[in-house]
């Protein structure tokens, strides 16, 4: 298939995508790399760690207390680090909203770049200068992000643009960090017990899936196009997102559309403009399930970041670099889960069976449950964050259930923070992997489509409990079972 060729996609079709190959680093990277994630961690916990040590006899220190020097060494160490900061910054309902609220600078900051390297490797990206292909071209970056800068400029046409550009060097930066975290997380979750640490490493295995591609600009581009189908097929009209312009575009550079607004989360803002964000998020979220549905495919990662108020009263949606795509088995039990929670028991059965196909017998003796008393488990933790309204429900709790629940099980108590409790929920933890994956489950082999489709209800919780707070996140029943009746599932 040609790039023209792609851009043309039919909106039924997912946008294809094809994930960059990271380089392997180095030993002499790592060790580099490794001295400074070591002195960043070393500077920003050291007054934590003798807090802690004072009262090591009463447990550890919660997590709350842990989010600034967490953030303040991400910071440090930019990159990698900022990016999978923006996942801790938007999901209050995994992490809580302390924690959250700390990490909420990572969503629009990242170090500088010399603008003149900036335009260097556009330069080099498209085998023409600069003058050659715009107009104009503001030194001054608009954002900041961790893995690209965004330049906005004008076209000889006269149409705004925003360029996005990877950091030089991201690709051996992105593929150390990734061969660091994992042992660096591993000593976090001593610091943090369980609950912290389980949600980190859930996320970190999701986030080395979809690094890959957004390392190759031209996946993004090609998702925009196939998007903006599919926003005018399904008749999303509050809802933008920004034309890409291929010609004006490569691996490492990506012109599209600039879209004048301001961050949904934020409140002043909001005020200031007069704006009413909650027919928006509305439409955002019933497009979510249009295509989710009906196409398999969306946005796969919609934080604050990403969601602009439009100053024409639309809102926009950037950053594509990562798009969510279900296969079969995924999409049959997401619409299965959404059939059983509108009122189908039968679907109930369903979604508990698939759930112990998928991780083994070892999630029920983990839990202490039989088949039945795990559907009823399911069917108690699911049901009502989607059918209460926002304002009343908490993924956290949802997403927590089952780990308290294992915890209970074992006789420990979940918000017991000794280190005693803190390293037994661990052992748990690492035998419950250990047993799915010798029962042939697939707790190993991560699933995107679930990590992602997670990660979103996650966020539209979050901008639910904003603006929508009297309403659930199924809202329109009848809308939702016409569209599970039309994708014949």
């Amino acid at each position: 298939m040609t790039e023209e060729a792609a851009f043309n996609t039919p909106a039924s079709v997912a946008p294809r995508a094809h994930p960059r190959k990271l380089p392997s680093p180095t030993k002499r990277e790592l060790a580099a790399r490794g001295s400074a994630v070591v002195a960043a961690f070393t500077r920003r916990f050291a007054k934590v760690g003798l807090r802690q040590a004072r009262q090591a006899k009463e447990g550890l220190l919660p997590p709350e207390q842990l989010a600034k020097p967490l953030r303040l060494a991400f910071e440090d160490l930019g990159g990698t680090f900022i990016k999978f900061g923006q996942i801790l910054a938007s999901s209050p309902g995994l992490f809580g909203p302390e924690i959250s609220d700390e990490f909420r600078s990572c969503l629009d900051t990242g170090p500088e770049v010399p603008v003149e390297e900036v335009i260097a490797l556009i330069e080099d990206e498209l085998g023409c200068s600069l003058p050659e292909v715009f107009a104009r071209f503001d030194p001054q970056p608009i954002g900041r992000a961790s893995i690209a800068v965004v330049h906005r400029a004008m076209l000889h046409d006269g149409r705004e643009v925003a360029v996005k550009v990877l950091r030089p060097g991201i690709e051996h930066l992105v593929a150390t960090d990734l061969d660091l975290m994992e042992p660096m997380f591993e000593v976090l979750a001593r610091w943090t017990g369980a609950q912290l640490a389980g949600a980190i490493f859930q996320q970190l295995d999701g986030f080395r899936l979809q690094i890959g591609e957004e390392m190759d600009l031209r996946n993004e581009a090609r998702a925009m196009a196939v998007f903006r189908s599919l926003n005018d097929d399904l008749g999303l009209s509050l809802v933008a997102v920004p034309e890409p312009f291929p010609q004006f575009s490569s691996r490492s550079v990506l012109t599209m559309e600039y879209l004048d607004g301001f961050a949904v989360d934020d409140l002043q803002a909001v005020i200031d403009q007069g704006v009413d964000p909650a027919p928006l998020i509305e439409q955002l979220i019933r497009g979510f399930f249009m295509m989710t549905v009906k196409y398999r495919v969306f946005h796969g990662d919609v934080h604050a970041g990403n969601l602009l108020l439009l100053r024409d009263g639309r809102i926009g949606v950037i950053d594509w670099g990562i798009v969510g795509r279900l296969d079969e088995e995924t999409h049959w039990f997401l619409c299965r889960m959404l059939a059983a929670v509108l009122g189908e028991d039968k679907a109930w059965e369903d979604v508990t069976t698939h759930i112990v196909k998928t991780y083994g017998p070892a999630i029920g003796e983990a839990m202490g449950m039989d088949d039945a008393q795990l559907a009823m488990f399911i069917r108690a933790m699911i049901e009502p964050v989607l059918l209460k309204p926002f304002g009343e429900v908490s993924f956290a709790e949802m997403m927590n259930a089952t780990q308290v629940q294992v915890a209970k099980a074992h006789g420990v108590e979940f918000a017991d923070y000794s280190i005693r409790a803190t390293l037994k929920r661990i052992r748990l933890q690492r035998r419950i992997h250990k047993m799915a994956t010798d029962a042939g489950g697939l707790m190993s082999d991560f699933d995107r489509g679930y990590f992602l489709l997670g990660k979103q209800l996650m966020y539209f919780e979050r901008y639910g409990k904003l603006f929508l707070k009297d309403s659930p996140i199924l809202s329109d029943p009848d809308f939702l079972r016409a569209l599970l009746a039309e994708s014949g599932v």
